[in-house]
């Protein structure tokens, strides 16, 4: 053997031996490493790696989790009012650890806190609590109720409110609201009107828009934002008679074309969670509703979010004749693609079972759990578990919250009348300040006003005392809000006796709108229009302003008042701006986002009614058939005129964009904002198209002397088309109307 081959043996062997080494190196490493990858696993999973994917996580989790976890997940209760961690006593041990949300109706953080850590250290896997609470205009710091904000036709400032409502509620321990509602309303009867943005669909879907923008920002994860929740899904709006929680007889066209629009809009710009509603869908419960939930919502627009029951709506799939036991409306509901279950425990008690016997499918309990998980992963609760628990005095009503209350509620407030130009009035004139409303703090709130504090808001009297400390101010209260006690009514005509003007506040008390607050009639109550009728015989100018959750029908007495101002639920600001409104500090810009009819009877009455046979015919004998105060008016101190409407091209093909402008020049004396809404009409059509459709608006200020021009930029698909009932979009060759106040432009589309 030579010296190269046995060299080159020795090598081979060196090679073997230390390649042996080497493999049992690398074995003892790999056992190592699993043993160390096991020892990770259990400290430090990939669901706490903050830095890690949300997916990741999420699909890691739902690995470790056992089914009573997850069911526990799709849970949400009630807790808390007004309570202390000293006084908690039993009632904090009755929340499992592993629940998955609750319904937060304390404001102290430190409660929070503290069943945010029993779920983080006493659960098995830590997931923590989403704690959840009704914030619609506010949470300490009360806005105007969401009627009178779209009043304001100012979604920038929308936004902002809702931006401050999320800062105060996250400051407090409120990571999801139930907000915004966006249901396109036309019966003024149903309460929930005033938690809403009106009748239009164009309009609800902006301010759907603004809403979630507003509580979410830029990130969910920043200690400032909280998840929005678009509801109720869909076409709680259309119950019949306008009688909360009924029946609601919706075709395929409708509810694409009306009442889908603005939970469209809402999902596109973000929104976290959706919530189910009560009603029933021409046969169909919205919470029992695979076509909207699934069908449409999940699949047709991607949404990934969650679906959240509303209070005992799974339940009430039984009294609704769908379901004959809680174990059936369980399996429907969350089949259907409701993901967590409000209050009824229905989820809790069936599920488990459910995917034992084979009827639900274990692949959509774990979608559900999934997308509840992946929220709270969104909102960093698995890396920020708790709050920072500062004062209140820190948390709530600063002045920077209260400027934009102030500046919204002003907006939002519509000169409706101003006959003999009555308003505004001079800082030294005679006063009296006459009934229910003029001192009133609480109902100046509304519904719905979550922490806000009546002892918080400035009532119309002191606010009027302030605006006018030269002037002097006698006060009486006349009436109450209801009844038939006239005994203050020869107090009120003896202070008018002796003033100028009367400054009458008529209303509704907070309770009169709001969930389960429909009334068979808008009308004032007849005492309240009897003392108006009895001051009116004292030929004295009289100023109504008005507080209310809902358009009134104002027919009877409008004759008898010099002015009407519609401050709707202004909220802590209380009546310092229509003061402002009526001293002249403030030129009033708002116009009505619904339309107030004349009567009750005119009811169902809007703007953008589709178009019938006979346009002459079909009309009541014995009312007018016109509204009182139609869709988007709006008086103002100044004067503005339209110029008229020009196009870039009269002739477009389907694909190309038209620009159409307006100038609108400000002639009065004083400078002011104007809103410009631009309707579209397509005359003939394959489907019978409403008379008009808003398909954009704009506010602008505009100095004295000064022409603005306001520009519509016309994307042919997305606002001369119409949306057939698949949800599909048509547009089709022809011509159409663009309209602006009473001008209007013809165009032509081609192919």
């Amino acid at each position: 053997m030579t010296s190269i081959q046995t060299n080159l043996k020795l090598s081979v062997k060196s090679v073997f031996y230390k390649g042996l080494f080497v493999l049992g190196i690398f074995t003892l490493l790999i056992l190592f490493g699993c043993i160390s990858s096991g020892n990770r696993d259990d400290k430090f999973p990939v669901y706490k790696d903050k830095n890690a994917p949300i997916e990741s996580r999420v699909r890691d989790l739902m690995g470790k989790m056992t089914l009573d976890e997850k069911i526990y997940q799709l849970m949400q209760v009630a807790f808390g009012k007004n309570m202390t961690v000293n006084n908690l006593g039993g009632e904090m041990d009755q929340i499992p650890p592993e629940i998955g949300s609750l319904i937060y109706v304390n404001q102290d953080p430190i409660v929070r806190n503290a069943l945010q850590k029993r779920a983080v250290e006493e659960s098995r896997l830590g997931i923590p609590i989403l704690f959840a609470n009704d914030i619609i205009h506010g949470f300490k710091t009360i806005y105007p109720i969401s009627l009178g904000q779209a009043c304001s036709w100012n979604p920038e400032i929308v936004k902002q409110a809702c931006t401050v409502a999320a800062k105060e509620s996250r400051s407090s321990g409120i990571d999801w609201t139930f907000s915004p509602m966006v249901d396109v309303a036309r019966d003024p009867r149903w309460g929930r009107v005033a938690e809403g943005y009106g009748e239009d669909p164009y309009t609800n879907a902006v301010f759907s828009i603004a809403s979630v923008q507003g509580y979410q920002g830029d990130d969910l994860a920043d200690e400032n934002s909280i998840a929005a929740c678009l509801k109720h899904y869909v076409g709680y709006g259309a119950s019949e008679g306008g009688r909360d929680y009924v029946y609601t007889e919706i075709s395929k066209q409708t509810l694409w074309d009306t009442y889908l629009p603005p939970f469209e809009a809402g999902v596109n710009a973000g929104a976290a969670t959706i919530m189910s509603g009560f009603h029933d869908i021409s046969g169909v419960p919205a919470s029992a509703n695979h076509y909207t939930l699934t069908a449409v919502l999940k699949e047709k627009w991607g949404f990934n979010g969650f679906v959240v029951s509303d209070w005992n709506s799974i339940k009430q799939l039984k009294s609704q004749g769908v379901a004959g036991s809680d174990s059936e409306a369980a399996l429907k509901s969350i089949t259907a693609g409701v993901d967590m279950d409000m209050a009824d425990g229905l989820y809790l008690g069936n599920l488990a079972e459910l995917i034992k016997d084979g009827s639900l499918p274990i692949e959509r309990l774990d979608d559900a759990v999934r997308r509840v998980l992946r929220l709270k992963f969104q909102l960093a609760l698995f890396d920020r578990p708790y709050v920072v628990e500062a004062s209140e005095e820190e948390r709530y009503l600063l002045a920077e919250y209260l400027s934009i209350a102030e500046r919204l509620a002003e907006e939002s407030s519509v000169l409706l009348k101003n006959e003999h130009k009555t308003l505004p009035i001079s800082k030294n004139v005679a006063l009296a300040i006459i009934g229910p409303m003029a001192k009133e703090q609480e109902s100046l709130l509304g519904s719905w006003s979550a922490h806000g504090e009546a002892e918080d808001v400035i009532s119309i009297y002191e606010a009027m005392k302030q605006e006018f400390p030269e002037s002097k101010i006698t006060y009486a209260k006349g009436c109450d809000f209801e009844g038939i006690d006239k005994t203050g009514f020869s107090e009120a005509l003896n202070v008018a006796r002796k003033v100028e003007v009367v400054i009458l506040c008529l209303g509704e008390k907070k309770s009169w709108s709001g969930e389960n607050a429909s009334r068979s009639t808008i009308s004032l109550p007849e005492i309240q229009e009897d003392l108006l009728l009895e001051l009116s015989k004292l030929d004295k100018p009289i100023v109504l302003l008005l507080s209310n959750g809902r358009p009134l029908a104002l027919g009877a007495i409008e004759p008898n008042c010099q002015a009407i101002v519609e401050m709707w639920q202004p909220g802590v600001v209380g009546g310092t701006p229509v003061a402002g409104i009526i001293s002249g500090r403030i030129n009033p810009s708002g116009k009505l986002a619904m339309t107030f009819p004349f009567s009750t009877g005119q009811i169902p009455i809007y703007y953008n009614m589709r178009q019938q046979g006979r346009p002459r015919s079909g009309k009541y004998q014995d009312i007018t058939n016109k509204p009182l105060y139609e869709f988007t008016h709006g008086l103002t101190y100044t004067s503005f005129k339209y110029g008229d409407l020009k196009a870039n091209k009269d002739t477009i093909q389907k694909s190309e964009k038209l620009v159409v402008e307006i100038p609108i020049a400000n002639m009065g004396d004083r400078d002011g904002a104007e809103t410009a809404h631009w309707f579209v009409t397509d005359p003939v059509s394959s489907i019978s198209r409403p008379v008009k459709e808003l398909k954009y608006f704009e506010k602008k200020n505009i100095k004295v002397g000064e022409v603005t021009v306001f520009r519509f930029e016309i994307d042919p698909m997305r606002d001369l088309s119409y949306v057939d009932e698949t949800g599909t979009r048509i547009l089709e060759s022809g011509e159409y109307y663009i309209s602006v106040k009473n001008k209007k432009l013809k165009i032509t589309v081609v192919d």
